[in-house]
C-alpha cells in the first residue's frame, strides 16, 4: 500500500523522518532537524510536525521538546501521552 501524504517538499522530508523514530521511542524536535540535515530549522519542523496530516501512521506523537516536555500536538496533549504511554506499554 502507498500513501501520499500532500505537503510541501520540506513537511515531507520531515514526516519521512517521523518514520524512522522506533516504536515506543521519542525523539526531539531538535534531533528531527538534525535528521533532515537542517539544525537550525527546529522551529520549521515543529510547524511541518504539526500539519502532519495522518498522525498515527507518521508518529509526529513521538516528538517532544529537548527539555522532556511533551511540546504541542494537534489532537491535545492528553492523547499525545495516552499514545506514549500505550506504546510502552506493549512493548514492554
Amino acid at each position: 500500500m502507498t500513501l501520499s501524504a500532500q505537503g510541501t517538499v520540506f513537511q515531507r522530508r520531515v514526516w519521512q523522518a517521523l518514520l524512522s523514530i522506533p516504536f515506543a521511542r521519542v525523539t526531539t524536535y531538535q534531533q528531527v532537524a538534525s535528521a533532515i540535515d537542517q539544525p537550525k530549522a527546529v522551529r520549521a519542523v515543529a510547524s511541518a510536525i504539526g500539519a502532519n496530516p495522518v498522525a498515527w501512521l507518521l508518529p509526529c506523537h513521538r516528538v517532544i521538546r529537548s527539555n522532556g516536555e511533551l511540546g504541542g500536538y494537534r489532537w491535545g496533549l492528553p492523547r499525545k501521552q495516552q499514545m506514549l504511554d500505550w506504546e510502552r506499554s506493549v512493548s514492554a
